[in-house]
């Protein structure tokens, strides 16, 4: 294949370089098309409808690798799709004699779709790999901090206290999630055969005693799934696949944004193992992989809800439908490829600074256990007095530790993170 210096994501950094990027460019759909094709003959092979010779003659033909992606790509536009000039193309390499097995029987989507479960199956292995990296990461991390007390935040305030553990055995739990959503999806992705129409009326028409057991056959030289039924236009592949990837985007997200607003200049309880620095201030370090991941989750809702709308698709092809999942379908590949990459760097490298989190607890002179002191002076003083004190002494600023009412009660924060360290322990047990 002709090397297409197209689309190298430089305006794409969360995906750049990622095993995501090469496994959704170009030259990896173009290969996954031409297994797609070769995958056909030698699955009509094995069902009597194809020589085995001919088999041979279309695999070989198909990783010889001398198809242009830029020719098929300014020829797809006659067609509406790439297959109708790469079976032209593959026809012609394989030759007169074999050639007529090349693409007998199926339709231009049945190839196409059966491309894209290709695609997705080869970027959502290194994405679970990735998963598993940052889960392991943030594991150490919970366990590292499992008494870490730190402020609790709610509504951008200090609220009570909590530990960096708990924080990060729930960061993990997302990741967990999206992990048992990649997974499930990643082992049902099917290949696509169907003929014209959806009834592989064709290949029984070439001979097969059983065209309904050939989709099987062909998912098996693949290693997908093999389909219930022709899927042309009923999209729950593709509908799974947006939502797996969308979720998998939005829980790395909510790590992402946590540790953007916890490097804070001014909070400082975490940073970034290795920042970016700017191109005008030489002091920065800039929490750049969370930047990159909170980028793509924002993203990919909107790519999602393509694909989710593309589900509405009339007849046994749709004119649009389908050709609106390609573009939004290899995005989310790549964001959420590119973001589960930086994840595991961001997991395995973040530094966590515990001497902020107990210099921030004390910010308020003890406000932060105002919860727990509200509970205990209530039996003495009463709720209403109890919640009066309190809110004066709040307005006034000043230390509860030199409030007369307060002498000899518990103020220390650290003392007040309740079922914190159980909850990072039952978390934990989870695999």
């Amino acid at each position: 294949m002709t090397a297409h210096p197209g689309d190298t994501g430089l305006l794409a950094p969360g995906w750049s370089d990622s095993a995501a990027a090469s496994a959704t460019g170009d030259d990896a759909f173009l290969r996954a098309l031409l297994d797609a094709e070769a995958a056909l003959t030698r699955a009509q092979a094995a069902a009597g409808l194809a020589p085995a010779e001919a088999a041979t003659a279309v695999t070989e033909a198909a990783g010889a690798g001398a198809f242009d992606v830029r020719s098929l790509a300014e020829r797809a536009r006659t067609g509406g799709n790439p297959v109708i000039p790469l079976v032209a193309d593959l026809t012609k390499a394989v030759g007169d004699i074999h050639g007529p097995y090349v693409h007998r029987g199926a339709t231009s989507q049945d190839i196409v779709d059966t491309a894209m479960m290709l695609v997705a199956a080869r970027t959502l292995d290194p994405v679970l790999a990735d998963l598993g990296r940052t889960e392991r990461a943030l594991a150490r991390l919970a366990a590292e901090h499992r008494d870490t007390a730190m402020p609790g935040r709610t509504l951008t305030q200090h609220a009570v206290p909590t530990t960096f553990g708990l924080k990060a055995a729930g960061w993990r739990s997302l990741v967990l999630d999206a992990r048992d959503r990649v997974r499930a999806v990643r082992e049902s992705l099917p290949a696509q055969l169907g003929g014209a129409a959806g009834t592989l009326a064709a290949f029984g028409a070439y001979g097969a005693s059983d065209p309904a057991g050939l989709p099987g056959i062909y998912a098996r030289e693949l290693g997908l799934r093999a389909p219930d039924l022709p899927w042309h236009t009923l999209r729950t592949p593709i509908g799974d696949l947006a939502g797996c990837l969308a979720f998998a985007a939005g829980a790395l997200g909510k790590l992402a944004v946590d540790i953007l607003t916890l490097s804070r200049t001014e909070i400082a309880e975490v940073a970034e193992g290795s920042g970016g620095g700017s191109s005008a201030m030489p002091h920065k370090s800039n929490p750049v992989r969370s930047t990159l991941i909170a980028s793509a989750a924002r993203r990919a809702p909107q790519l999602a809800a393509t694909l989710y709308g593309s589900m509405a698709a009339e007849d046994e092809r749709p004119a649009g439908a389908w050709h609106a999942e390609w573009e939004p379908l290899r995005d989310l590949l790549r964001l959420v490829g590119g973001a589960v990459r930086d994840a595991a760097e961001l997991a395995e490298g973040l530094r966590v600074r515990p001497e902020a989190m107990r210099a921030h607890l004390d910010l308020t002179h003890g406000l932060i256990v105002s919860e727990r002191l509200s509970a205990e002076l209530a039996p003495v003083l009463g709720r209403a007095r109890a919640k009066e004190l309190l809110t004066r002494l709040a307005s006034t600023g000043q230390p509860l530790a030199e409030a007369p009412e307060l002498a000899g009660v518990d103020l220390d924060p650290t003392h007040y993170t309740g079922s914190a360290g159980a909850l990072t322990d039952r978390a934990l047990e989870r695999r």
